[in-house]
């Protein structure tokens, strides 16, 4: 879903799709996530901001991003890029996905909403930090196997729903936090009005994957209003909904 721009080359990005018990995790994995937190995450030396919760860095360090990449791609899993997984998207790169889970400053007690389920890694990343993750994948093929990989490897708190994450989850709503891991041209009302109050929604937002912005919406804890943040330049591709059923 995304990479910053005019930081580092510009790259596309989106999310994955596989998922009883959790394979073994090999030494070898685990340092090379301790090198890409060390690295590219906690000291990035390209001048990209720092992730500094260390609630976030230690996901990081414990999520096995290898399960979520297709077996051709492995051996890239940990450097800090997006990787092909089929239907026309990926699964980002490392950093975006620790600095839009660090921006929405998810606590213990949340229930947070995820648009745009790809392989199912950013949910995996919430998944210990929060109560319950919801998330969402209008592409059914990496949906259903987002939802059997992170089945296989333990994330109890996260259910996968196949649908258009424009219109959000009203069943499920409202949610602390959202985090919209592909770019939209303008934030969708359905997801604005499930965002409690006090709550914050993660979004690319811009007229092309060329011009966007990663932007952070605070809703007032009135519920009445919100404020726009942006973050920095990104690159995502776009976000998918049918027409039909927008609102």
């Amino acid at each position: 879903m995304t990479l910053t721009r005019r930081i580092f080359p510009p790259l596309l990005v989106l999310l994955a799709s596989c998922g009883s018990a959790p394979p073994p995790d090999e030494p070898r994995w685990r340092e090379l996530r301790e090198e890409m937190v060390r690295r590219t995450i906690a000291e990035p030396l390209d001048g990209r901001p720092p992730v500094r919760d260390p609630r976030v860095l230690k996901a990081m360090r414990t999520i096995p991003r290898h399960e979520f990449v297709p077996a051709d791609y492995r051996n890239q899993a940990y450097e800090d890029h997006p990787l092909r997984i089929g239907h026309g998207q990926t699964i980002s790169q490392p950093y975006i996905v620790a600095i839009m889970t660090e921006l929405a400053a998810v606590k213990p007690e949340h229930r947070v909403l995820e648009v745009g389920t790809g392989s199912g890694y950013q949910a995996a990343v919430l998944s210990p930090l929060v109560k319950e993750v919801f998330t969402i994948e209008i592409i059914p093929e990496l949906g259903e196997s987002a939802r059997a990989r992170l089945a296989r490897l333990g994330y109890k708190n996260v259910e996968v729903r196949i649908g258009d994450g424009y219109n959000g989850w009203p069943e499920k709503a409202p949610f602390d936090a959202i985090v919209v891991t592909a770019g939209a041209t303008h934030v969708p009302p359905a997801l604005v009005e499930q965002l409690k109050p006090g709550g914050r929604m993660v979004i690319p937002l811009g007229e092309s994957s060329f011009d966007q912005n990663l932007v952070v919406i605070h809703k007032s804890t009135d519920g009445r209003s919100v404020r726009q943040e942006t973050i920095m330049p990104v690159m995502f591709v776009p976000l998918t909904h049918d027409p039909a059923t927008k609102k």
